[in-house]
């Protein structure tokens, strides 16, 4: 045989193409070409894999070889197809039977002494082939664990190429020594989510019910005030309040922190709602994604069914910042680049944290502002009105009061989740049969249509409207939070009191009874 073929995987974004990689060995001086657009990384695999093949006791054609990937015109990234055009080239040479790779898929980056190395987006790859009713893949050792979590296919973990050999031929799989793993692509504490307790909360009443309902309903939460007030203590004990992941949705989740380099070993399924919280000197790339040639997902899209916190949000660059006001609304992401167009999921809760001006002490009892009015200005600009009109919920933190009792009655986190986790559920009873679980989720025509409120919470939120307390926009979701005030609370619809808690919690005014603060036109006579 002169000719051979393997399959491995190309992926785009979280989308997977089975690629299939051929190898052709010809008369003419030695020489290995690839061809099928591989980038940088896999135009270097030609001397991974002769290396690879010589260092296993396998003896490298010295003719003319071609290998080519198919298609040609899908772009190929990455060093995981080394394993694949390994496995081809020998099998054109004759030391494997072409017929044994059929219905198996290849993936694994090759060492110089032929042994394999874990790769990203393991999980995406192993999706793609069983959705393709391939029978078996085999990957690195260290990749197996998230590959088992896909259903249907049966799943070879290896360490070496030999192994891979002998495992096409049919005979005993040699022992290797245990690869060790490689260091985290990304920092794994990005995904940590914190181990604490809504108990350690001191008073912060307001602050508790706001993270509450953006909890229940997945509502954009967006809290300032003073340095100290409580902000990042309320925003780290918000992941805790929700409910784990279904299995389609860590399936989702995980395929993405595969491809992002966030899975650990220990750690293949992410079951519970991630917590991503960068740096606000984050760039735009790493924010939303990116990368040369094909793209690769960014902070939004790994806190996709979790959290993307950002504290210090007006130190952020506000272009930066502007970024996320399409995928707050579409739910996911694309990244458009010369080689190709990938689409991510970036289904997440915002959480913003900030200061009310530089110096921190604009609006707070007995402390002096020393900023000016222009630089005042200038930072509350910094985070924009269009962004600031997608956050459902805005409240301010001020410094806790320190009565004694204060810590002993408050409620911990599984108090407050259990109520969360029974809220969620009487929404998707309510959604059942349509394509939302979330009342953040729902569009506002469908709630106007089918959810309607009462006519008395209906004029109040008019009301509002016709003064220009409310967008548009505004109005719909003030509707979306009165329906999750309604679910944690048992009631059957949002009642006039709740729209009107809903309507304080979205623009930051204090929490006061309905009377006090009602419009004249919207009070009862």
């Amino acid at each position: 045989m002169t000719l051979a073929q393997m399959w491995s995987v190309a992926l785009v974004g979280l989308e997977g193409h089975l690629v299939e990689v051929e190898a052709d060995i010809a008369q003419g001086l030695p020489k290995t070409t690839l061809i099928g657009l591989p980038d940088a990384s896999l135009s270097e695999a030609r001397d991974r894999v002769r290396a690879a093949v010589v260092n296993s006791g396998e003896k490298f054609p010295d003719r003319k070889v071609t290998i080519g990937l198919s298609p040609a015109t899908l772009p190929k990234t990455g060093s995981h197809y080394d394993v694949a055009i390994a496995c081809a080239l020998l099998a054109a040479a004759g030391v494997v039977e072409p017929v044994s790779s059929r219905r198996t898929a290849i993936i694994g980056e090759l060492g110089l002494d032929g042994r394999i190395r874990e790769v990203r987006g393991a999980l995406a790859m192993t999706l793609a082939v069983a959705r393709s009713g391939f029978d078996r893949i085999v990957v690195p050792e260290l990749n197996a664990g998230e590959s088992r979590l896909v259903p249907g296919i049966e799943v070879y973990g290896v360490r070496s190429l030999r192994q891979v050999l002998a495992l096409l031929r049919g005979v005993e799989i040699p022992d290797e020594a245990p690869p060790l793993a490689e260091p985290r692509l990304l920092s794994e504490s990005l995904t940590r989510v914190p181990e604490v307790d809504l108990h350690d909360v001191i008073g912060q009443h307001e602050g508790r019910r706001a993270i509450e309902a953006a909890a229940a309903g997945g509502h954009h939460l967006f809290l300032h005030g003073p340095p100290g007030s409580g902000k990042t203590m309320l925003a780290e004990r918000l992941a805790g309040l929700m409910p784990d992941l279904s299995t389609d949705e860590s399936l989702e989740v995980s395929a993405v922190h595969s491809l992002a380099g966030l899975l650990s070993g220990e750690v293949e399924l992410v079951s519970r709602p991630p917590f991503i919280a960068p740096h606000h000197t984050a760039s735009l790339s790493s924010l939303v994604g990116g990368g040369s040639g094909v793209p690769r997902p960014g902070a939004i899209s790994c806190a996709h069914r979790g959290i993307l916190f950002i504290d210090e949000a007006p130190e952020m660059h506000p272009l930066t910042l502007d970024t996320l006001r399409q995928p707050l609304e579409s739910g996911f992401v694309e990244v458009h680049r010369s080689a190709a167009v990938a689409k991510f999921p970036a289904r997440f809760m915002l959480v913003l944290a900030a200061n009310p001006c530089p110096c921190g002490m604009s609006g707070v009892r007995h402390a002096v502002c020393n900023c000016t009015p222009q630089a005042l200005a200038r930072y509350r600009q910094r985070i924009s009105g269009p962004i600031k009109d997608r956050l459902d919920i805005q409240r301010q933190i001020l410094p806790a009061g320190r009565g004694g009792t204060e810590i002993e009655t408050s409620e911990p986190t599984a108090a407050v989740a259990a109520r969360v986790r029974a809220a969620r559920e009487r929404q998707s009873a309510r959604y059942r049969g349509s394509p939302w679980t979330l009342n953040s989720q729902v569009p506002g025509a469908v709630l106007r249509r089918e959810f309607p409120l009462d006519s008395q919470a209906l004029q109040l939120l008019e009301d509002h409207y016709s003064t220009g307390r409310l967008t548009g926009r505004g109005f719909d979701r003030v509707v979306r939070l009165a329906w999750t005030l309604a679910d944690l609370r048992g009631h059957p619809q949002p009642t006039l009191e709740l729209t009107h808690e809903a309507f304080q919690l979205r623009t930051g005014e204090t929490l006061t009874p309905l009377a006090d603060t009602r419009p004249l036109k919207g009070r009862a006579s």
